[in-house]
């Protein structure tokens, strides 16, 4: 216990000295747009990132995708035959449009680096970085080998990633994901919900409202039944959420609308009850005889539930910090991650970067002061020791 405190401090010794390239680093990532939907704007920060992993001895792969900016593989080139891997899990993509740091500068003031993407995920990104430099400088070798995997289309629901994810989670220990922590607490997130997403259009018949109108069906009338029928499947107790964000439809005033269509948000916080209230979603049948439904979307992320094997990796986590003087707390994100998606093939502990607030908000931040003890708690992390298998609930 003795050896594992001293390992711990030397660790964060290590990266207080290093805080001035730590920030500096984060600064040229942040300076970096990368909104998800612009490709191009991925290749610099993948080069940086690819350029920095490299000095640490590391063998980087950039795996070009159909749709996005691609994903970057970066494995130990130490790594001994047949060595175990665990798995640091970013994502290089933000929210921002290209040209946000014109009207949202980077910069800091009283303990804060605000900017954007800096909480959502740039500071993240760079704990990686210092995490796997801190370890290899003080000859610390964990005994389960680093293998990071960043994507750049998490914002976007991973969809050209996904695969990728899903095979690396299959053969690894564990899953360390890198999204900012939950709140100004620093609070590691060990559940959130699945997220999902439907689009129900109603298709009715156009008439004149003032000629006819007993001639048509108003999908706008029964999307008005659907609405209720939706918001009836909400349960709190539960951790269920449906909310419709959005609706559309009709032609013109003096028209009965033939058509119409709402736009739903979902979150479900047990696996137990997504097909349920997917199922229920989809067998929403219309009011109004004549009246055709139509369900689009699903399901596009499940939930990540707790484990017995999370509950360990999250205990270990907790005493960890506890030797660097940091108390940590856990709790439940209502968002989801690419930790939903391993969590179902590999133990997974979420919210391990920066602490801070204003995720996908102008007043995005990151705590300054915060940034070594972060990086330090992930570096002692990549020493968990190899648990014992124990019999999911799944």
């Amino acid at each position: 216990m003795i050896m594992t405190n001293c390992k711990a401090l030397k660790i964060l010794d290590y990266l207080h000295y290093k805080k001035g390239e730590m920030i500096d680093l984060l600064e040229t990532l942040v300076r970096m747009e990368s909104p998800s939907n612009l490709a191009q704007t991925q290749k610099p920060v993948f080069k940086l990132l690819k350029k920095e992993l490299i000095k640490r001895d590391y063998q980087v792969k950039i795996i070009p995708t159909r749709n996005t900016g691609g994903n970057l593989l970066a494995i130990p080139k130490k790594r001994k035959f047949q060595q175990k891997n665990q798995l640091l899990i970013g994502h290089s993509d933000t929210v921002w449009p290209l040209g946000t740091l014109e009207k949202m500068p980077l910069y800091t003031s009283k303990n804060k680096l605000y900017g954007p993407g800096s909480y959502d995920m740039k500071a993240g990104l760079m704990f990686m970085i210092f995490a796997i430099e801190a370890l290899q400088t003080n000859e610390i070798e964990p005994e389960i080998s680093p293998v990071i995997f960043i994507n750049s289309d998490e914002e976007i629901g991973s969809y050209d990633s996904r695969n990728h994810l899903i095979r690396l989670a299959k053969i690894a220990e564990r899953a360390f994901v890198l999204e900012p922590s939950l709140g100004p607490d620093g609070k590691l997130k060990t559940r959130r919900k699945g997220v999902g997403e439907f689009i129900i259009r109603i298709i009715g018949k156009a008439s004149h409202a003032g000629l006819a109108p007993e001639k048509g069906l108003s999908a706008i009338l029964e999307l008005s039944f659907v609405v209720q029928k939706l918001f009836a499947l909400n349960n709190p107790d539960r951790g269920i959420t449906v909310n419709v964000g959005t609706i559309d439809g009709g032609i013109r005033p003096n028209v009965v609308a033939p058509e119409s269509k709402a736009v739903v948000d979902v979150r479900i916080l047990h696996l137990e009850d997504a097909e349920k209230v997917e199922t229920a979603i989809r067998n929403i049948q219309p009011t109004t005889p004549g009246i055709e439904i139509i369900v689009e979307g699903g399901l596009e992320r499940p939930p990540m539930e707790k484990t017995p094997k999370n509950e360990q990796l999250w205990q270990y986590a907790r005493e960890t910090a506890l030797k660097l003087g940091i108390q940590l707390e856990e709790a439940t994100a209502g968002g989801g991650s690419d930790g939903n998606l391993t969590n179902l093939y590999t133990p997974t502990l979420d919210g391990l970067g920066a602490v801070g607030d204003e995720a996908h908000a102008p007043g995005e931040f990151v705590y300054i002061d915060r940034l070594v003890e972060r990086a330090a708690l992930l570096a002692n992390l990549l020493l968990t020791p190899n648990m014992e298998e124990v019999k999911s609930k799944k």
